[in-house]
């Protein structure tokens, strides 16, 4: 569970650390006491203590429980417990991006400006973004939501974005058979060039030929492009 949930935060560039992992529900338990995660993803089979006795020991926490499908109705006591969500298996990105915007917003970090400009970019990645527009939103000057963004993701507003979209449109260029001409223009870039220049810097190479490596590397291991 914890490695595909990883790839999706990673597939996504979602401003979200994962503080850890656990193969039962002891250690689960004391990794939330240790850690004291934002959000907790909960398996509710789990050797020596099931997730619903985590739950008990651990009340008002941001759970999102996790199950398969024909353990959906089981799954309703985690409700119950106070869980904020429950999460299907087989887990897929759309569904893990609105249960854990259902579970906790977009409450990656403690501050509420720094918050929303993270929400907009993520739904609005693919449209026309600029310090004028970003600041309209949250209603705070170009200068101030520069400094502060940069102080919270260690990153500037515009590299953030940029990174954003090249990982989208690496997914794209994976999953798709979009020509990347298209692919330039569905994650908001209006010129090829500087579609070429970012996705180079962010991947290391230009997009056909991370498109055509990504099918090689596809093949080797037997899969069917």
């Amino acid at each position: 569970m914890t490695t595909i949930i990883r790839h999706f935060i990673e597939k996504g560039h979602l401003p979200i650390q994962i503080a850890g992992h656990a193969t039962n529900g002891v250690e689960a338990l004391k990794l939330i006491r240790q850690v004291e995660p934002t959000l907790i993803f909960l398996d509710i089979e789990m050797p020596v203590m099931d997730g619903f006795e985590v739950m008990r020991q651990e009340p008002d926490r941001n759970y999102i429980i996790v199950t398969a499908y024909d353990q959906f109705a089981y799954a309703q006591r985690g409700l119950r417990l106070g869980a904020r969500d429950i999460l299907l298996k087989p887990i897929e990105y759309d569904q893990l991006l609105a249960s854990i915007r259902r579970s906790i917003g977009w409450k990656f970090t403690d501050n509420l400006i720094v918050n929303g400009l993270l929400q907009y970019i993520h739904e609005n990645y693919h449209h026309a973004l600029d310090r004028v527009t970003l600041s309209g939103v949250v209603h705070a000057s170009p200068d101030y939501i520069s400094r502060l963004f940069k102080k919270y993701m260690n990153v500037s507003i515009p590299q953030y974005i940029n990174e954003l979209r090249i990982n989208h449109a690496a997914a794209l260029l994976e999953t798709t058979t979009h020509s990347v001409h298209d692919v330039c223009a569905q994650v908001g870039y209006k010129s090829m060039n500087s579609f070429y220049k970012y996705f180079k810097r962010y991947k290391g190479c230009p997009p056909a030929s991370f498109r055509d490596r990504s099918l090689a590397d596809g093949l080797d291991a037997g899969i069917e492009p």
